[in-house]
């Protein structure tokens, strides 16, 4: 009996000599790893290269998921308040940084995070100005101190000025969009500046859900305009096969700022190069997370350009519109008479992660990393209020 008493004894000792080496050893792990939320607006290609850059800038500043940050990943899915019930949580001391994608986002972070509980880099945001987060032009330093990022505005005057190299008899653009988002306010307002410089007629209608962009793009199309321009606009973008089929069927062309829309019918894109966008957001995380004050980091806009160009979507119109050749040089990508797309200088994407929705935020899944083809256990769930 004494025997087996000393041995339990012994047992229990060892077991707490462990269990406290292990304890120290957690602890610091969890001093090490820091916490990051990033929240995207939708599922749109766009907002998915975006996170991707930001991964990427992140890694080249030396900070790696699963190594010494952690990453938790969070969309929308194109609702507000859901974005903002999201916002909510993320800001409520669980994370020490949260990265945003749009600017719906990058809004709704803004206003529950005013106290500042947590460090906010925003990026994917066409006038962060004009977003009512505090911001101030004239004054690029002059933002809440927790609260900083880039503003990647449209290419909107360089875009109505391809177009009218592309087809110089161009007369009459027709704009849906959304007054609701100050992304898509800021792009309109542009966009009517240039129409008149260019002695373009814009021929608006407005929209408050994706599901009225049908009617709103038919209505447009029986007013003789000779194409349809979408700017910044995340209402429309949801529903843009629609628009682009309307437009198809009237012998009209589309041009856009998102150049993923080429793939989807449109002729040209001129945009932001968003994978880009997302490691200047990354890179900028990450010197912050290494000890510099955002406070110190000015408020600017940057937009790496990229251009797609759609040759397929040229036979299909009634009016000769013509991709000179410096044009076609320039392009980034291109979707051939046959309809194949291929890109200068295509990259590897980046591997999909989890993204989580406001509900989710206390259980997180780590990203594989022992490259074994394991299988997944795949869960979708979609709110859109796209009618396709």
């Amino acid at each position: 009996m004494k025997r087996l008493l000393l041995g339990l004894v012994l047992i229990f000792f060892t077991s707490g000599i462990l269990l406290l080496s292990d304890l120290q050893h957690r602890h610091s792990r969890s001093k090490s790893i820091h916490d990051i939320a990033v929240l995207q607006f939708n599922s749109r290609r766009v907002m998915d290269e975006t996170v991707e850059g930001m991964i990427q800038g992140l890694k080249e500043k030396g900070f790696i998921h699963d190594n010494n940050i952690s990453l938790a990943f969070f969309n929308a899915e194109g609702d507000l308040p859901t974005a903002t019930a999201i916002a909510k949580e993320i800001t409520s001391d669980k994370y020490k940084m949260v990265l945003t994608a749009s600017t719906p986002c990058m809004q709704a972070v803004a206003n529950a995070n005013q106290n500042g509980n947590t460090i906010h880099v925003f990026c994917a945001v066409t006038d962060p100005f004009s977003a009512g987060v505090g911001l101030r032009r004239e004054a690029p330093l002059d933002h809440p101190p927790h609260l900083v990022g880039v503003g990647t505005f449209q290419p909107v005057v360089e875009t109505f000025e391809l177009a009218k190299k592309v087809f110089p008899a161009l007369q009459s653009v027709g704009v849906v969009w959304n007054p609701s988002e100050a992304c898509s306010e800021a792009c309109t307002k542009l966009a009517r500046q240039i129409s008149e410089k260019l002695d373009i007629k814009l021929v608006e209608a407005n929209i408050d859900n994706s599901v009225a962009v049908k009617e709103a793009a038919s209505s447009l199309a029986q007013k003789n305009i000779q194409a349809f321009y979408v700017g910044g606009d995340n209402t429309v973008d949801i529903a843009i096969s629609v628009l682009i089929d309307v437009a198809d069927k009237a012998g009209i062309p589309v041009f856009t700022n998102d150049p993923k829309n080429v793939q989807e019918g449109a002729l040209f894109c001129l945009g932001a190069n968003y994978r880009n966008v997302g490691i200047i957001a990354g890179q900028m995380a990450g010197d912050i997370l290494s000890g510099q004050d955002p406070a110190t980091i000015p408020i600017e806009n940057r937009v790496p350009q990229k251009l797609y160009i759609n040759k397929k979507s040229l036979s299909h119109l009634e009016q000769d519109w013509e991709f000179p050749p410096d044009i076609l040089e320039r392009a980034d990508g291109v979707v051939d008479e046959q309809g194949s797309f291929t890109e200068k200088n295509q990259t590897i994407p980046i591997s999909p992660v989890e993204q989580k929705t406001a509900g989710e935020a206390s259980s997180r899944q780590k990203l594989p990393s022992d490259g074994k083809n394991e299988p997944f256990s795949v869960h979708v769930i979609k709110f859109l209020e796209s009618p396709a």
